[in-house]
């Protein structure tokens, strides 16, 4: 696949009309049923998901983000009595406190409490992240705690009903285990217990990164100029066993297949640490912008859902497969009616060649 990313530079120019019955609003009945549009060569192919192994070599590796959705959304009310609503965009590690958006008629003061769910108040500690943004908060326990109680799913804004039981288990991978991420790694909500079983039989390998995917994967791009954005910071970790998983696959020739656009900014995000262009071991934050023209150090292949138009992730994507041959990608998959967003169908990439 060719491209000419020196001509894209405006938001404008990753826009499309997708109808609304496309948007996904519940997941495929199995996670490996879903579609998978194969896109690495013209004309794409059209497959199924569970076909996936089929696609892979031996030798190839597999690399997955283990994050953990937690109950994020909250409903609650100020002490005047007046509604709140927030999602809790990050947990601080080793205290009682949480970053939160919080939507209100009029925003509750430092010193002012909240009462969540009618069953415990945090106080507000002032506001915090970019551009004070968002609001800082002291909760009475452990706050993954009470999330896990009496919070709701942190499904995305185009999903239109509340949060139900089988969201609770459906917005969540089958290897979640390091729990902080306010939206789930999507591209990994297709792979089950069967299908992975059947990568490993493959000769296929599996290594993990972490990355907790924050709320501001949502929002929209509000400039026009693609150097004018700025990105939000999430946290990652990439560990040492997975750095050498990395290190091997090249090594015997196999491709690095990143599961999800979190992923890839991890991996890539960790081979630029410093003035190194190695894959590096550790946990910092990343405000990574993936833009065509990016040079890509680590990742060969990659799984990812359809994204939302004028996003970064559709600017990802078209750095990673080419402008053209997205674009041309996302027309197939409205034409053949994909199913889009976070519980919607998947496609298959490859590197545009140097």
């Amino acid at each position: 696949m060719q491209s000419t990313p020196n001509l894209v530079h405006s938001v404008s120019d990753f826009d499309f009309e997708l109808p609304p019955e496309l948007i996904a609003q519940h997941p495929a009945p199995e996670r490996s049923g879903s579609r998978l549009l194969d896109g690495r060569s013209q004309p794409p192919v059209d497959r199924f998901f569970h076909e996936l192994p089929e696609l892979l070599q031996a030798g190839d590796l597999l690399v997955f983000n283990n994050t953990k959705v937690i109950k994020a959304r909250m409903y609650g009310a100020k002490s005047t009595g007046g509604s709140v609503e927030a999602l809790i965009e990050r947990v601080l590690p080793g205290t009682l406190e949480v970053w939160a958006h919080l939507r209100a008629s009029k925003s509750p003061k430092p010193g002012s409490f909240v009462r969540f769910n009618d069953a415990f108040d945090a106080e507000v500690l002032g506001r915090c992240g970019p551009d004070d943004g968002l609001f800082h908060l002291r909760f009475p326990s452990d706050p993954l705690a009470l999330l896990e109680q009496h919070g709701h799913v942190p499904l995305p804004p185009y999903i239109e009903h509340a949060d139900e039981a089988d969201d609770v288990r459906r917005y969540q991978t089958v290897f979640a285990k390091a729990p902080g991420a306010v939206a789930a790694p999507t591209a990994a909500l297709h792979f089950d217990e069967a299908l992975l079983a059947r990568l490993a039989e493959r000769g296929v390998s599996t290594a993990h990164v972490t990355l907790h995917v924050g709320a501001g994967t949502f929002q929209p791009v509000r400039v026009e100029k693609l150097d004018q954005h700025k990105m939000h910071s999430e946290w990652f970790e990439v560990p040492p066993e997975t750095v050498a998983a990395v290190k091997a696959c090249k090594a015997r020739g196999g491709r690095v297949v990143a599961v999800g656009t979190t992923t890839l900014r991890a991996l890539e995000s960790a081979a630029r640490i410093g003035e190194s262009a190695e894959l590096q071991a550790g946990a910092r934050e990343t405000a990574i912008f993936i833009t065509p023209g990016f040079q890509f150090r680590v990742v060969d292949s990659l799984v990812t859902n359809f994204h939302l138009p004028k996003s970064t992730l559709m600017m990802l994507v078209s750095a990673f497969a080419g402008y053209a041959p997205i674009m041309a990608l996302y027309r197939h998959a409205i034409a053949a009616k994909y199913r889009f967003f976070s519980y919607g169908d998947a496609m298959l990439l490859e590197r545009l060649a140097r």
